[in-house]
């Protein structure tokens, strides 16, 4: 007899550190990461969440899913008081590196500021469910076995209960019938190169390759307070938009934007060159043992997993020239080429010819309509990946033979069919507040709920464990509550 299966996916959760109270602190503005402030916490309502969905499986077993993005170390920028290691001036001001011992410092801070989440996990699985937790790009620091035996000492599980919850490399086949992604190994900003082994070594210490949407995320990001990082249209604009931008927010609150933007982008664009340079760790474990220790967590063969690994796209980092537009280098370097060699040519002139220097400010009256005709031609790609790929979805499904794929990620919930691919993305559940103030935001709170279908039940062992039924749903405090 199958036993009936219950599954719930959520993503994006986000979860970090708070952002200090302002009259603590030199900030010169009220606003500034408002959005990451204590008075947004979501953990009630996800403590909540959790109770919901094991009375809407009325006693049977319950399969959460946290499908990447859960816990925000890119966001944290709390520091320790005595370290034993060495903490530089860079990440004072943008949080501390990936590496294993400061990875391991961000997952105690991030569990003991959401502890009541925390507890309802542990109480969850103690009434006998399972959670999967896949990392994203904001948590690939959750493939350091130090922060995943952090997690499971917080957790403090019984033996019995032990194998009730399980991390995975990037992916995770539910009951035969749906494959589950965080969906960052199709985004060239934001994949993990090689979720199987994203070690190097750094100066004989062992680090992760972030990728470079997480990078810029620490680099700029945490140095830009107004703007919101869960919300694409916050700090994506138009230049008439920054302009107003910056008129009504930034003038008072931080006017000296542009320097920070340039420093910001440069050693972004410095830490992602150096670290094509990085050496891979290398470990005693062989590549078949990381592939079969995959498939095992993640409910696949090894097949899948080496035929899933092959989808992933070609990393932004392999070209430079792209990360320089994505961080607006490249109109820096445009611009700045064109002064010189105006300047270099009036110069001479000016040497030869004995005419003024300001004749510079005719060139460069021609040049800058070129200059704004290439500013305006180029556009970001980052919301060319928010779209999923239907090619890429049915190799997917046909890899982990099933008929549904589930992705998080672009915080866009979504339930649509790609041919005979079933799609859905579970949204987000983090601070994505559309204004400043944080008084507008999207739609969150989504879940993926999957649940038997009542109509082939008794059909057969093979009918019962690949009929199920998905669903978008909402979450809404409020009225569970109620």
């Amino acid at each position: 007899m199958v036993s009936l299966l219950y599954t719930a996916i959520i993503s994006d959760l986000h979860l970090t550190d708070p952002e200090p109270p302002r009259h603590q602190t030199k900030s010169r503005h009220p606003l500034w990461k408002k959005f990451k402030t204590k008075e947004f916490y979501i953990d009630e309502s996800l403590v909540q969440f959790l109770d919901f969905i094991q009375k809407e499986a009325k006693g049977n077993p319950v399969e959460l899913i946290l499908n990447g993005d859960i816990f925000d170390f890119d966001s944290v920028m709390s520091l320790p008081d005595k370290p034993l290691y060495k903490v530089n001036w860079l990440e004072k001001r943008r949080g501390l590196f990936p590496r294993q011992e400061k990875s391991l410092f961000k997952i105690k801070v991030i569990l003991e500021e959401h502890k009541p989440f925390m507890d309802a996990l542990r109480k969850f699985i103690l009434n006998g469910h399972k959670v999967v937790l896949i990392p994203g790009n904001h948590d690939v620091e959750l493939h350091f076995p130090e922060v995943q035996d952090y997690i499971r000492k917080v957790l403090d599980l019984p033996e019995e209960h032990k194998k009730n919850f399980v991390f995975t490399s990037w992916f995770y086949i539910s009951n035969k019938d749906t494959l589950i992604e965080h969906g960052n190994q199709q985004d060239p900003y934001c994949i993990c190169e090689n979720p199987l082994n994203p070690f190097l070594l750094d100066y004989n210490e062992l680090s992760v390759r972030l990728p470079f949407g997480n990078v810029a995320c620490r680099y700029m990001m945490n140095g830009l307070g107004l703007f919101n990082p869960h919300v694409e249209k916050n700090y994506i604009m138009s230049v008439p938009e920054y302009i107003r931008f910056f008129f009504k927010y930034l003038l008072t609150a931080q006017p000296l934007i542009m320097w920070t933007w340039l420093w910001c982008s440069t050693a972004t664009l410095w830490h992602v060159t150096v670290d094509r340079f990085a050496t891979t760790f290398k470990g005693h474990t062989s590549q078949e043992s990381l592939v079969n220790t995959a498939a095992v967590n993640s409910q696949a063969t090894p097949s899948m997993v080496r035929q899933l690994q092959e989808l992933f796209v070609v990393p932004a980092t392999n070209n430079p020239i792209l990360i320089a537009k994505e961080l607006w280098l490249d109109r820096l370097f445009l611009i700045s080429f064109g002064f010189i060699i105006i300047y270099i040519i009036v110069f001479q002139l000016k040497h030869f010819l004995g005419i003024s220097l300001f004749w510079i400010f005719l060139p460069l009256a021609l040049f800058i309509p070129f200059f704004l005709f290439y500013a305006r031609s180029v556009t970001s790609l980052v919301s060319e990946y928010k779209q999923p790929s239907e090619a890429l979805l049915s190799r997917q499904a046909e890899i982990a033979q099933v008929k549904r794929v589930v992705y998080g990620h672009t915080h866009i919930p979504r339930h649509e069919f790609y041919g005979f691919v079933e799609h859905l993305n579970s949204g987000t559940w983090s601070p994505a507040f559309t204004n400043v103030e944080c008084t507008e935001t999207f739609e969150r709170n989504h879940y993926v709920w999957i649940t038997p279908s009542t109509t082939n039940q008794g059909a057969g062992p093979e009918s019962g464990e690949k009929s199920r039924k998905a669903e978008l749903r909402q979450f809404n405090t409020k009225k569970h509550q109620s």
